[in-house]
């Protein structure tokens, strides 16, 4: 059952100048553009194809992602649309594990440092308990790929110029030549 609470979100003014921008962003195109603002206007109005009682009595029982695939063809745009996002894995344990970190840092005892500092120091945090995880001999291979220049006696006969194509000759003798 929905909230009673909640605002749609073609209600509310933050949520949709926020999906004005992603969809100006994701559909460049005019025609594209105003045929998928069309289709979440039908979308969020339940009419066209979305008036259907049987595609609203399943809006809130119906699993999002087969919803989509079986009253969302009409609306090409925004069904693409929806599988991109319902394709996506979501989880909260990576902004809680942040969270936790920030709190250690920013505890009462060390509330004396700026918001930006402390988010600086849980982003070396982060970096520092992702390098724990890789295996020391990783860590050791860091410097193998010196810049090492290796004699060059064996290859034959080589000529070294110094060219630039700042020299008007040396343009012309290019354009000339091809």
């Amino acid at each position: 059952m929905e909230d009673s609470t909640r605002c749609a979100p073609h209600r509310d003014g933050e949520i949709s100048q926020e999906r004005i921008k992603c969809f100006r962003r994701l559909f460049p195109n005019d025609d594209e553009y105003g045929r998928v603002l069309d289709e979440y206007a039908m979308f969020s109005m339940k009419s066209g194809p979305f008036e259907d009682l049987t595609s609203i009595s399943k809006m809130t029982t119906m699993e999002p992602k087969n919803w989509w695939v079986n009253f969302g063809a009409q609306t090409p745009f925004l069904q693409t649309l929806a599988f991109r996002l319902l394709g996506q894995p979501s989880s909260y344990s990576c902004a809680e594990r942040n969270w936790s970190t920030y709190a250690f840092i920013h505890s009462l005892k060390r509330n004396k440092l700026t918001t930006s500092r402390a988010q600086d120091l849980v982003y070396i945090h982060n970096n520092l308990r992702l390098l724990s995880r890789t295996p020391k001999d990783y860590v050791k291979m860091w410097d193998v790929g010196e810049d090492a220049f290796d004699s060059m006696e064996d290859v034959g006969f080589l000529e070294f110029a110094d060219l630039s194509l700042d020299e008007p000759d040396f343009e012309n003798d290019l354009i000339i030549d091809n």
